[in-house]
């Protein structure tokens, strides 16, 4: 045995030093930890979107509106590990893309995150749950009648060709960033990507059948609250976890998310109450979502009362684009994909435009209430941007693919349920239609 500890030893020293040539002596420990950590908790938003969005459609179609989002999971993290990181981080090329020179993660290795203090592969874990809930929210939109195999042909090349692009615009260097738009968790990139694109699809496929003709209604009250609140806990990755560290910047972004997600349930629950009559646990948990939303893009860049009007706002904002605009409109936003992260993510890039302070942050700016006119008409850009994006890309997916294949199931299909006719299963024993 003695005779192999110099060996032993030989390796130790080896290994040491093989460390400090890639930079990793520099790494914290703690900060790396958060950033692990955020990624799990961003991860489980996924599949508490999933309960979320289940438990607001019919009980034949439990099971399919989960599946979009755990099969999401799946198939973009293996999209996002061969080249979506490529596309989104790699070096900048005129503004538009990243090179592809970080194709399967090549060269990432366990090297330093540049000008951080975490491996660049704790970024990649914590970037690809964003890439994995951002086209699983476009799902709320068309819920209940997209065929299975044309919704994962879709998703996969809207987050190739949209979710990539953008994020690359804003967050890797891209022709927004140099504009000077701030998005510190993902308003302009994730909610108004996601919603606006959501309802073109919607106004493409058209109407549930039945809609306005009998009551289409949540089937599982308790799993959505449980989905809002999966959804509310893993927000906190979402935002704090963007401050890629354990430190002040990360507190500053959680108190500001918990603020402003609570006052959005509150003021969502005070319009519906004096217009309706009553409070409704729907209304609560919608409510709490839109202050979410809205608070995402300014998390990092405001302080905790400019944090509670944005999401105060944001509430009233989005019960009137759920509860007056689709109604007037007539458009099926099946569970208010648009209404609740287009129009909060809109909210929350413009708000940041308004009460973004370099006193939070300052790598950021100031908004026009400090001062600042410059950033604002950068967000505001920027959001026209992320619509044009989002609906122009959207279409020409839709027309090409329609090309091949159909995106809506039959009527008799769509009747029986997509559970049983497209996955073969039933979310219930006893089921009603």
């Amino acid at each position: 045995m003695r005779k192999f500890l110099p060996l032993f030893f030989c390796f130790l020293f080896t290994a040491s030093v093989a460390l400090g040539a890639d930079g990793t002596d520099q790494i914290s420990a703690g900060d790396t930890a958060w950033v692990l950590i955020s990624a799990a908790l961003v991860f489980i938003m996924t599949p508490g979107l999933g309960f979320f969005y289940g438990g607001m459609v019919r009980s034949k179609n439990v099971l399919t509106t989960i599946m979009q989002s755990f099969f999401i999971i799946a198939m973009i993290s293996v999209e996002w590990i061969i080249f979506g990181y490529a596309m989104t981080f790699g070096t900048d090329i005129n503004g538009f893309i990243g090179s592809l020179a970080k194709v399967g993660l090549a060269g990432v290795g366990m090297n330093i995150l540049t000008g951080g203090t975490i491996p660049e592969l704790a970024f990649v874990a914590f970037q690809c749950m964003f890439a994995v809930i951002t086209p699983a929210l476009i799902t709320g939109a068309f819920a209940e009648r997209v065929r299975f195999r044309t919704f994962c042909i879709f998703i996969f090349f809207w987050a190739v060709l949209i979710y990539n692009p953008m994020a690359h615009w804003v967050w890797g260097g891209g022709f927004l960033a140099q504009l000077g738009a701030l998005d510190f968790a993902g308003g302009l990139v994730i909610h108004i990507l996601s919603g606006v694109s959501g309802l073109t699809l919607c106004l493409l496929i058209g109407k549930r059948r039945g809609l306005g003709k009998y009551p289409i209604i949540p089937h599982n009250m308790p799993m959505v609250v449980l989905g809002a609140s999966l959804l509310w806990f893993g927000w906190f990755g979402f935002n704090a976890g963007s401050a890629l560290g354990a430190n002040a910047l990360a507190a500053s972004a959680f108190i500001a998310t918990q603020g402003a997600a609570a006052a959005a349930t509150v003021s969502w629950i005070l319009v519906e109450w004096i217009i309706n009559g009553k409070p409704t646990v729907l209304g609560a948990a919608s409510g709490c979502v839109a202050g979410l939303v809205a608070i995402t893009p300014a998390a990092g860049f405001v302080a905790p009362l400019p944090a509670i009007y944005i999401g105060a706002i944001g509430g009233v904002i989005c019960y009137a684009a759920v509860a007056v605009c689709k109604n007037y409109f007539g458009y099926d936003d099946a569970l208010d994909a648009f209404g609740i992260h287009g129009i909060g993510g809109t909210w929350g890039s413009i708000a940041t435009g308004l009460w973004a302070s370099i006193e939070v942050n300052p790598a950021g700016a100031n908004g026009l209430f400090y001062g600042g006119t410059h950033l604002l008409t950068a967000q505001l850009i920027s959001t026209g941007v992320a619509y044009v994006l989002a609906i122009a890309g959207t279409f020409i997916l839709y027309k090409v693919i329609s090309l091949f294949t159909t995106f809506r199931v039959d009527a008799d299909e769509e009747i029986v349920g997509l559970d049983i006719n497209e996955h073969g299963e039933r979310g219930y024993l006893q089921q009603t239609l």
